[in-house]
């Protein structure tokens, strides 16, 4: 399989599980409205930031150098624009989730999740400003020295970011007690597959194009 072919399966589910996630939040949940009186509205604002901005902006960053023509600085401008817009989407994601435990006088940081989240956020913090300061602003040497690095930690923060998401969707669906055969079910399990085929395949077209 070439790095076009991997490239393209992750564009389609990217979008396949943002598609769903809408679907699940608009028709069988109650919508998306932070400044919504129903707490419900308010936290559904909390999965579609994450999902939008962690997962889809941040994938679509990563396959910048495979799917934009162009020179490399234009890559690099492109790639931590996504990642700062994600990192904004978050910042209102995660107000909106602490936001609704207020609302409904919930704990806060209490999960798996909700651990996994919050250090992959501050994480991915630190890593854009790394970038930020190295890759674009450092010497030619330093550069080289450092993308290797660079390039495995955005990587790894990128499958953080999914087992958030998927530890995110399994904790919503225990607190909704919803049933296993469930249409509701099938569709929140079918979001985290797409989640997940989306990040190995943007990771396969990482690893495929080092060697085109």
């Amino acid at each position: 399989m070439s790095s076009y072919s991997t490239t393209l399966f992750a564009h389609l589910f990217g979008l396949l599980a943002l598609i769903l996630l809408l679907v699940w939040l608009l028709h069988y949940r109650e919508g998306i409205e932070y400044d919504s009186e129903n707490a419900l509205r308010v936290f559904n604002v909390h999965p579609f930031m994450m999902i939008f901005g962690f997962i889809f902006l941040v994938g679509q960053a990563i396959l910048v150098y495979q799917t934009v023509p162009g020179q490399r600085q234009t890559h690099k401008i492109i790639h931590m624009t996504l990642h700062f817009i994600a990192i904004i989407l978050g910042i209102i994601g995660i107000c909106a989730v602490f936001k609704f435990h207020d609302m409904v006088n919930l704990e806060d940081v209490y999960s798996l999740h909700s651990w996994i989240g919050i250090g992959t956020f501050c994480l991915f913090g630190l890593q854009w400003l790394f970038g930020l300061m190295f890759m674009l602003q450092g010497s030619a040497q330093s550069r080289a020295a450092i993308a290797p690095w660079h390039i495995a930690g955005g990587r790894a923060l990128f499958f953080m970011a999914i087992c958030a998401a998927l530890t995110g969707l399994m904790e919503r669906y225990t607190m909704l007690k919803l049933l296993p055969h469930q249409r509701e079910s099938h569709l929140i399990n079918f979001t985290g597959l797409a989640i997940l085929l989306f990040g190995v395949f943007v990771d396969m077209s990482v690893g495929l194009a080092r060697f085109s």
